[in-house]
């Protein structure tokens, strides 16, 4: 089952979240202010929205994650591919390359997941 769409603003403050988790909602508000500049209200209504959508859990006036990051990657990854290269994983690489340069390292470490059959 996909995660739920995490947008991404919401995505930067899951950002925070993630590596200070559990955190209490005051200190979340604060730690949002301070790098995303946002007040108070607007990190209470993205918690609040983000726990109607299940993405985190506000128990207590602590706050955790419901979606771990890795889930969030791989949801945003999998609409993606659906959306702009029609499940075609050679058709995302190939347009992948032509924009980034792969460093020879780059090249050993695909080859070790193609190795390993995506486990």
């Amino acid at each position: 089952m996909a995660a739920p769409k995490i947008f991404e603003s919401e995505y930067r403050f899951c950002l925070i979240l993630w590596e200070h988790e559990p955190i209490r909602s005051r200190d979340l508000a604060e730690l949002c202010r301070e790098k995303l500049g946002w007040s108070k209200t607007t990190t209470y209504t993205v918690i609040k929205r983000l726990s109607d959508r299940g993405v985190v859990r506000n128990k207590n006036a602590v706050v955790t994650s419901l979606v771990s990051k890795d889930e969030a990657q791989v949801s945003e990854l999998d609409e993606l591919m659906e959306k702009r290269f029609e499940n075609s994983l050679p058709a995302f690489i190939a347009a992948f390359a032509k924009r980034q340069k792969l460093s020879q390292e780059d090249i050993d470490e695909l080859r070790r997941i193609i190795d390993k059959g995506g486990e």
